[in-house]
């Protein structure tokens, strides 16, 4: 295991905690993990790019 130091903010810490608190998660690091694991698993670079490519096209022509 690895272990990481991150700052979020007020507002989603206390969102975390209460997903913790109502038993949803062991712990944060367990949420963490699983909120990692599901946006890694629905968003690969290869789709990041394509979408960051269909941003600037729509930017530079609309929606022509």
């Amino acid at each position: 295991m690895s272990t990481l130091t991150i700052e979020i903010s007020p507002l989603l810490e206390k969102n975390m905690f209460q997903f913790v608190s109502s038993g949803w998660f062991k712990n944060i690091d367990g949420l963490i993990e699983e909120a990692a694991q599901s946006y890694l698993e629905s968003h690969t670079v290869d789709s990041m790019e394509q979408f960051i490519q269909e941003d600037i096209e729509w930017g530079l022509y609309g929606d022509e």
